[in-house]
């Protein structure tokens, strides 16, 4: 299919479908969090965090000689998942354990993987 083949040359406005879909849009509040989240998985670096954490729980140095990076630039990047509510914090003792929010970040994780894999 060309470039042009891709451009609607009509002006009909199909009344009912456009209705239907307006009344279930997302409020925009809502739109803009979701932004957030997937802004937040735009980077490679907490990508790598995600990866990681999906395998379990870790402390910021398990994490730091995983990624082959320092405690404090690891840390940065878990305040900001936390942040976000992508990632929680247990604290035992001195340590500090990070894990993934819940099983809706793991579960988008999990199907990002999968849709990229398939593509290899």
């Amino acid at each position: 299919m060309g470039k042009s083949e891709l451009l609607c040359d009509c002006d009909v406005i199909h009344e009912d479908v456009v209705s239907e879909v307006r009344s279930k849009m997302l409020d925009e509040e809502i739109l803009l969090l979701m932004a957030d989240f997937y802004k937040a998985l735009s980077d490679s670096t907490r990508i790598k965090i995600i990866d990681v954490l999906d395998e379990g729980e870790l402390c910021v140095c398990d994490i730091s000689v995983l990624l082959n990076m320092t405690k404090s630039a690891v840390s940065h990047q878990l305040k900001n998942l936390k942040e976000l509510n992508l990632i929680k914090a247990r604290k035992q003792g001195k340590e500090v354990y990070y894990s993934l929010a819940d099983n809706h970040v793991k579960e988008v994780f999990e199907i990002s993987k999968e849709h990229i894999l398939e593509k290899l």
